[in-house]
């Protein structure tokens, strides 16, 4: 039973583990504060261009300051395409001529909710709008969060925002790539570069010139928010403390400081190398070095070449010396076409002789090169230690005269404009619901209302689970093993506990138990009467038996009234026995053997005891193993045994 348990709890475990992986590599998503998104899962087989559960949709409405929402459900009011050239580049192909529209998503649409999307491939498209009241950095966090759909996949291409920096010249219809801005977030990818932007400008407090300072790289796979075809929420959260936050649906996949985590680092070293130090000329920067020292000795013959022939090598025998290795291919034909005078003569095609194919050879025979025992190669010194080691040269250390310290690189340059400028080389990405605000509740409750039923309406319209389980198999082929031993685990179980097998030697006695518990006296004294009767019927029939036998029938007797005896004695009295259970006792003290006739059975001759013995002997161990018997079954064992 034990056995069976720790199968029961195995099986129970790998269901567990195959789900909660499944349910890993699915779902980024665990701190999402939206009300009842996974209710609707069990959903399968619907229509992906049609929901399949009525979902009412409302433009969401911010619940406290923001500095910019845009949910495009009114179109593009408010955004200004640009109308500008890329630098450097031919007119032709430096257009913003990408097109941009509004509508709803491909699959698993909301119904009334609409997006922007790139609709062009291989150009340039740029569009920017104001934001609704500029945002300074000073002692309230910056959250920027909006949604992203790469609808056919990405190929190469963009998907990021720029929040463009404050200043009187700002000109959206001039807004291209050189257009100065503070922050720029979002995916990127082209080949298997999976990228998740945050790049900041910074100002340089000595120069006045702008670096920009790149975030580490995520450590968690991306790959899978560029091809699932799924709207994704991206968040970032900028902090007074120089702290900031990346996430991916509400999951937080980055995260760092501002003067730890930045690429090159917001404030430089102290410390640089000398450009104008030169490496000295006898500097020796060789660890090992030629043994002056050492003398090539008298006995080493640089000009032993390193094979020779092998002079005992014997000739095999049947070897062809007149036969060339090659012949002409006689089936081979000029062709028609094969002119003389301009390919010149025209000769068959070289093929290996077929009499070479049986023999060990053709040709002259040559004695076979082997190495050369004697060969030593040019002769070289050994290395030794080196007494001039200088280690390896570097620049001495100055401090660095562009040093500086910014201890809070979080006062950026104030924002007061969002814009989108991307190259793709797919197309219908799609973008939804921008916020900017300094309160994260704000932000969850905004994707609450907007992201949190795209990805509601999603979960509706997912495959079944036998879809999900092989998708996600062909990720991960090692699931394939979870699978086969979840699926041949019932199979296990059901043939453990449901196979007919012997009954345990503990369960034979504990029914023998109970059988002796359910005998009443009245059947063992009915049996033990009969019994008698036939015994007393063969005595009469058998009146002419030798005095063996006779002595064998007394002691069986005697055995058998002894074991009623005890019977009578340990046998509780049912309910049913009502007097009966006195009559036996009276039936026994009637039925027993006096002791003269004990001394006289005991008396008999030594001859006859000889020939009892062995029945004797198998009738005490009948008697032994029939202890958790019952009387009855004694005495019919017994009674089989006289016939």
């Amino acid at each position: 039973m034990h056995f069976q348990w720790d199968w029961l709890c195995l099986g129970v475990l790998i269901i567990s583990s195959v789900t909660a992986g499944i349910e890993n590599e699915e779902n980024l998503d665990a701190d999402v504060e939206v009300e009842n998104f996974d209710k609707q899962s069990q959903e399968a087989d619907v229509d992906r261009e049609k929901s399949s559960i009525e979902v009412v949709y409302q433009t969401p409405k911010p619940t406290g300051e923001v500095y910019f929402t845009e949910t495009f459900d009114e179109g593009l009011s408010g955004w200004v395409l640009s109308v500008t050239l890329k630098e450097d580049m031919d007119d032709n192909v430096a257009k913003y001529d990408g097109r941009w529209e509004v509508e709803e998503l491909k699959e698993n649409a909301v119904p009334g909710d609409k997006g922007l999307v790139l609709k062009s491939v291989a150009k340039y498209h740029a569009i920017s709008a104001m934001l609704t009241k500029a945002f300074f950095f000073d002692d309230k966090p910056l959250i920027v969060q909006y949604e992203v759909n790469f609808q056919k996949g990405i190929d190469c291409g963009g998907a990021y925002i720029k929040l463009l920096s404050s200043s009187n010249d700002l000109n959206l219809e001039y807004f291209f790539d050189k257009t100065p801005y503070t922050i720029m977030f979002g995916p990127d990818k082209c080949g298997e570069d999976y990228k998740l932007h945050f790049i900041f400008r910074h100002k340089n407090p000595k120069t006045g010139e702008y670096d920009e300072k790149h975030a580490e790289r995520p450590d968690v796979d991306l790959k899978k928010f560029y091809l699932d075809k799924k709207t994704h929420l991206y968040t970032l959260v900028l902090k007074p403390d120089d702290t900031f936050e990346i996430l991916i649906d509400q999951t937080v996949v980055s995260k760092g400081n501002l003067l730890e985590n930045m690429i090159p680092p917001v404030n430089p070293s102290k410390e640089i190398e000398d450009p104008t130090d030169k490496k000295p000329d006898d500097w020796d920067e060789r660890p090992k070095i030629p043994d002056p020292n050492a003398v090539k000795p008298d006995d080493w013959d640089e000009d032993e070449p390193a094979k020779i022939e092998d002079p005992d090598a014997v000739k095999p025998e049947g070897w062809l010396d007149d036969e060339p290795q090659y012949v002409p291919d006689p089936n081979a034909r000029k062709p028609k076409d094969w002119d003389e005078e301009m390919d010149g003569e025209w000769e068959a095609p070289q093929i290996p002789n077929p009499k070479c194919e049986t023999a060990p050879g053709c040709g002259e025979w040559v004695h076979p090169m082997k190495n050369n025992p004697k060969y030593k190669g040019k002769w070289r010194a050994p290395m030794i230690d080196n007494p001039n080691y200088q280690g390896i040269w570097s620049p001495r250390k100055i401090p660095n005269p562009d040093y500086f310290e910014d201890l809070h690189p979080f006062k950026m340059t104030t924002v007061s404009a969002i814009g989108l400028e991307l190259w793709s080389m797919t197309s219908d990405i799609y973008f939804d619901n921008f916020i900017i605000c300094s309160e994260k509740e704000v932000a969850d409750r905004w994707a609450a209302d907007s992201w949190g039923l795209k990805k509601l309406v999603a979960s509706a319209n997912e495959p079944g689970m036998f879809s999900q389980l092989v998708t996600a198999a062909e990720e991960h082929p090692w699931l394939w093993v979870l699978y086969i031993l979840t699926l041949a685990l019932p199979v296990g179980l059901s043939v453990l506990f449901c196979w007919p097998g012997k009954k345990s030697d503990e369960y034979i006695d504990f029914k023998k138990t109970d059988a002796s518990k359910q005998i009443t006296k009245e059947e063992l004294k009915e049996e033990t009467e009969e019994f008698e009767d036939d015994e007393l019927e063969e005595e009469k029939e058998n009146e002419d038996t030798g005095e063996d036998e006779r002595r064998e029938m007394e002691e069986t007797k005697r055995e058998l009234i002894k074991d009623t005896k005890k019977m009578g004695r340990e046998a509780p009295v049912s309910e049913d026995e009502g007097e009966g259970g006195e009559d036996i006792y009276d039936d026994e003290e009637e039925n027993e053997v006096p002791d003269e006739e004990e001394n006289e059975i005991a008396d008999g001759s030594q001859e006859g005891d000889r020939l009892n013995k062995s029945d004797s002997e198998d009738e005490k161990k009948e008697a032994d193993e029939g202890m958790g018997d019952n009387p009855l079954k004694s005495v019919r064992k017994r009674r089989v045994r006289k016939d």
